[in-house]
């Protein structure tokens, strides 16, 4: 579908914008608890000259690169959330694209950041196209940018293109990239904006960059650690060769809290700090540890991964230190172990929860000395190991109940890093999204185009129990699934039994669409109990009247009605029985 192309407002004030009661009743305040919401988001009100006042106080102590970089990145983040919203309030409702795009526009006005007119958005899900093109009055940017640096030859509108960067990408499902080609502060009358797909623009690096944490940072040797929005080729161009680097390689994100992950990994890269990195399963644990390698003064030495969850506990010891030749049976050679292989490098234990107490008393003696015995020999040998753990348990209740070792617990615990799960830092999905997709399509020979509109908000209803590594395997379901040609669509996504509640619609018995989504459920549920509550039905006749409505609507099959109803069949032919129906109810049980 190609969307309103050269639709344009009457007035800067948005005339021709859709209706905003459906954004304006999700606003609420609270002054006496001292809360204001958008939907279920926690706003605040904040003055201009605040505003004006810390982004002098950033230029000042970051730099006008850093200053910018840092708010850009604020920007991204919100414009995240806020199309998460425009997902749920006009994913499937709005009469077209134009309708469901102005969403975010429309919070942009409603925040009081900007006023925006829209002047061409063009967008075709079977082939990925956007091409945004839109004008920002009275920016409150531009407002404290120029009132305290006058007008210069840079745009100044930081955050708001981070914001519409980060909106439409999640929109869309790609990263998209918007760049201000106009700024009030440059001396234009108005700001104006294009955005299109990173892929599209010839020169996308200088803007990503602001989108990369500490890319304006003052080192000497400033190692970027995030691929994230990158200027690879769209899926749809079809790179031949398969990359010869897996995803589970590479660092791909644009969230605020995975960029916290990354500054913490930068802090300690340089050190010789044992790191504990802590998670749920799938959150990308060896991939933060991988780069945390490649980034250290250790990257030209081994990195060697250990999973202690794989591990027999009679083979623990051999493992880690190694053996030495008819130290047991079938020792027939001396062989090195994990410790000895990682000398002068990064050692990764994963999973390091599951070792038994005795192996942990081991691998505290080998971390508290910096020499290991193997097995069957008797002469010690130092080893110069980085170690970075990682386990999706809580190792304090592991301490508490005696599972894991108290000493041992605070030797890892030095540098502990808690990366959130997928589920927390949504703003992720756009360019996972497009990373996955472009890895897959390679490598199964596939021309996919992207995402319907229905799959990319399925994807961001989804709750992601399995992270990272559940998406990853999605996407390339849905590579498979697809049709050649075509956008992936969410009935090629969830077909292993995922339970997802979209905000989608729904078809009835009657054939009629309808909202089928968790918050429309409660809200039907809570108009009906609102007006049983008026009518003052006494209990047993609403009672009655459900469970005969439910058998009526079954046609007379008991097990369809009581499944409908949330019971068993017998437990329906039971509480049927007091209404006279007692024959019925206990027929053929």
């Amino acid at each position: 579908m190609i969307g309103r192309i050269g639709r344009k407002p009457p007035a800067a004030g948005g005339g021709d914008l859709p209706s905003i009661d459906d954004l304006a009743a999700r606003i609420r305040f609270c002054p006496k608890a001292g809360r204001i919401w958008l939907d279920d988001s926690r706003m605040i009100l904040l003055h201009v000259r605040s505003l004006g006042a810390l982004r002098n106080e950033l230029i000042e102590t970051l730099g006008i690169q850093g200053a910018r970089a840092l708010l850009t990145r604020m920007g991204y983040a919100s414009g995240a959330q806020d199309a998460e919203l425009a997902i749920k309030v006009r994913g499937n409702g709005a009469r077209d694209f134009f309708d469901f795009f102005t969403v975010g526009p429309q919070l942009h006005m409603i925040e009081g950041i900007v006023t925006v007119e829209p002047l061409r958005i063009e967008h075709d899900s079977k082939t990925g196209h956007f091409f945004g093109e839109l004008l920002w009055h009275d920016s409150c940017e531009d407002e404290v940018h120029i009132a305290s640096h006058g007008i210069g030859t840079e745009p100044a509108c930081w955050m708001q293109i981070g914001y519409a960067s980060g909106y439409t990408s999640v929109i869309m499902g790609r990263p998209i990239l918007f760049r201000e080609v106009e700024c009030r502060a440059t001396g234009h009358a108005a700001c104006r904006i294009i955005g299109k797909p990173v892929a599209d623009w010839s020169d996308a690096d200088e803007d990503i960059r602001y989108l990369q944490p500490h890319a304006f940072a003052n080192k000497a040797d400033q190692r970027r650690i995030v691929v994230g929005l990158t200027a690879d080729p769209p899926a749809a161009d079809m790179p031949a060769p398969a990359p010869a680097v897996s995803p589970t390689k590479q660092l791909v994100g644009a969230s605020a809290g995975f960029n916290v992950v990354c500054h913490m990994i930068e802090k300690v890269a340089g050190t010789s700090a044992s790191v504990l990195l802590l998670g749920e399963s799938g959150v990308g644990k060896e991939m933060f540890a991988q780069t945390l390698h490649r980034i250290s003064r250790r990257a030209a030495r081994p990195f060697v991964a250990v999973n202690c969850a794989a591990i027999p506990e009679n083979l623990v010891e051999a493992e880690l230190f190694g053996v030495e030749k008819g130290a047991f049976t079938g020792a027939v050679a001396s062989r090195p172990g994990r410790f000895e292989r990682a000398d002068g490098g990064t050692l990764f234990l994963d999973e390091i929860g599951t070792l038994s107490l005795a192996a942990q008393g081991k691998l505290l003696r080998a971390l508290q000395e910096g020499e290991i015995e193997r097995v069957g020999d008797y002469r010690s040998r130092k080893v110069d190991v980085r170690l970075v753990a990682a386990t999706n348990v809580n190792l304090r209740a592991g301490v508490a109940d005696g599972s894991f070792r108290e000493d041992l617990f605070y030797r890892l615990n030095v540098f502990p890093i808690q990366i959130p799960p997928l589920r927390d830092r949504r703003a992720d999905i756009p360019v996972l999204l497009n990373h996955f997709l472009q890895f897959f399509a390679a490598r199964h020979g596939k021309l996919v185009t992207g995402f319907s509109q229905r799959a990319i908000t399925g994807l961001y209803a989804y709750n992601w129990p399995g992270n990272v590594r559940e998406l990853e395997n999605m996407i390339e379901r849905g590579v498979i699934l697809a049709p050649e040609g075509s956008p992936i669509d969410l009935c090629h996504l969830f077909t292993a039994g995922e339970r997802v509640d979209p905000y989608v619609m729904e078809m009835g018995a009657d054939g009629k669409l309808s909202d089928m989504s968790r918050d429309a459920r409660e809200g039907r549920v809570g108009e009906v109990v609102d007006a049983v509550l008026e009518a003052r039905t006494p209990l047993d006749e609403l009672e009655e009247r459900l469970l005969r409505a439910a058998v009526e609507r079954a046609g007379g099959n008991f097990s369809e009605a009581a499944r409908a109803l949330g019971l068993s069949r017998a437990q329906l032919a039971y509480r049927m029985k007091k209404f006279g129906d007692a024959d019925d109810a206990f027929a053929g049980l």
